[in-house]
């Protein structure tokens, strides 16, 4: 018969371990990053040896000692993988390579008392390389690793000054072993957790730097434009000033006129005005999220590229079917943002066609705003794709305008968007909540 009390701790050891196995897989599924996988490795080996070491089921030790292995060639690979900072510390003088020698020693002796506690190499392995993880590289405060290590380490010192391992040994209690696997679950679990959240905070900032990349790719275009809305009312100024002088010369210029042509200047001027707060507030660094006009983040988009849709002769039309006063929560030079990349690639595919045109549809439901955008430019080929980073069929293409749009659309506004082949062109079709 088996003592129940030890039955009950394996039970819950095996829990825990089954628990950890299930977790990695799911996160490697999700991001595909080997530290995940080869914990998930190591965590199913060590099942394997703790079930055959609590003798509760006959298993052969030979299937014991290779699931060791198995789990000690894993640990290293995750070890290696989940380690950050440089592997060897740079020394420029003997002061750095005396410190650097204590410190490793101090590894090696601390990694040698966790293995004779614990009695686990797997274990030993991930502690001893993420211990010198830490302090080949303390400047630069590797939290996920110091949870870890400093986890670890404060057990085995409490463990060493309180002489636990002999009392427990003395009085029978629980087996260190199982201590070891429950905290290794625990621990994994907390690094793991703030690693995935440092990861994704990395990859968001990484597309908020190709969201400015994107403007800034679009910079000479964008300047193109912006002189060409200035020309105009730059001449029409000048014609002003000239009718002002030749009246003033001829001893014509009464207040009637002259009124009127400054009346005709200033509303010239304040175009100019709106035209620069336009592009101001496009290449603005986003700001906090909140409700905004619909109509006025998809004019300002068409106010930037509608000369060049002009230098294309390429027809736009604007339509609004609906409340023109709809919002949506969010912000506002996003939304502009993903109105231009999508305008952008239907005029790039629409140049030298015959009767080039774009569609623009603002739609809205009781429930959402649907914005759809279609062009007769033949449609989209490897359509299932043009959504991937770095996918382009352009020679000079990025290929990250489309793959912004979407993340935009649906982590910015947890939206939706679609796009399909009609018979002419391309149908974009974005749908947001609307505000409340």
């Amino acid at each position: 018969m088996y003592d129940l009390a030890l039955v009950l701790t394996y039970g819950i050891t095996f829990g825990i371990v089954l628990m950890t196995i299930v977790y990695t897989l799911i996160r490697y599924i999700y991001s595909r990053e080997i530290f995940y996988i080869s914990y998930c490795i190591m965590q199913v080996a060590s099942l394997v040896f703790i079930v055959a070491y609590s003798a509760l089921f006959e298993i052969s030790v030979f299937i014991q000692e290779l699931a060791l292995v198995i789990a000690s060639l894993s640990a290293l690979v995750f070890a290696i993988n989940f380690y950050e900072g440089k592997f060897l510390p740079s020394i420029t003088n003997y002061k750095e390579l005396l410190l650097n020698t204590f410190l490793l020693n101090i590894v090696i002796l601390t990694a040698f008392y966790h293995y004779m506690l614990f009695e686990y190499l797997p274990y030993t392995i991930i502690y001893a390389v993420l211990f010198i993880s830490v302090i080949f590289n303390l400047k630069q405060g590797f939290k996920p690793t110091l949870v870890y290590v400093l986890g670890w380490s404060v057990f085995c010192l409490i463990l060493f000054v309180g002489d636990f391992k002999g009392f427990y040994t003395t009085n029978g209690y629980m087996d260190l072993v199982l201590v070891a696997f429950a905290i290794e679950a625990v621990l994994f679990t907390m690094s793991v957790a703030y690693r995935y959240n440092s990861l994704k905070l990395q990859s968001r900032n990484y597309e908020e730097m190709l969201f400015q990349q994107s403007k800034l790719a679009k910079t000479g275009q964008m300047l193109q434009n912006i002189t060409h809305q200035f020309r105009q009312p730059l001449n029409n100024i000048s014609y002003i000033l000239m009718n002002l002088k030749k009246r003033y010369e001829n001893n014509r210029l009464d207040e009637e006129f002259f009124y009127k042509k400054t009346q005709q200047a200033n509303e010239q001027l304040q175009y100019l005005s709106k035209t620069i707060e336009d592009f101001r507030d496009f290449y603005t660094p986003s700001k906090n999220k909140e409700n905004f006009f619909v109509k006025d983040a998809i004019q300002k988009a068409i106010t930037i590229i509608e000369p060049d849709l002009k230098k294309h002769n390429i027809q736009l039309d604007f339509t609004i079917k609906s409340n023109e006063n709809m919002q949506v929560f969010g912000i506002s030079n996003e939304l502009s943002q993903v109105i231009l990349s999508l305008l952008t690639n239907s005029k790039d595919e629409l140049i030298n066609l015959e009767e080039p045109k774009i569609n623009l549809e603002l739609v809205s439901s009781s429930a959402e705003v649907v914005i759809k955008i279609a062009d007769n430019a033949g449609g989209i080929k490897n359509i299932n794709k043009i959504f991937e980073p770095y996918y382009t069929t352009k020679d000079k293409g990025l290929g990250i305008g489309l793959y912004l749009v979407k993340q935009i659309i649906e982590d910015s506004f947890e939206g939706k968007i679609e796009v399909i082949n009609q018979k002419e062109g391309a149908l974009f079709t974005l749908f947001l909540e609307k505000a409340n």
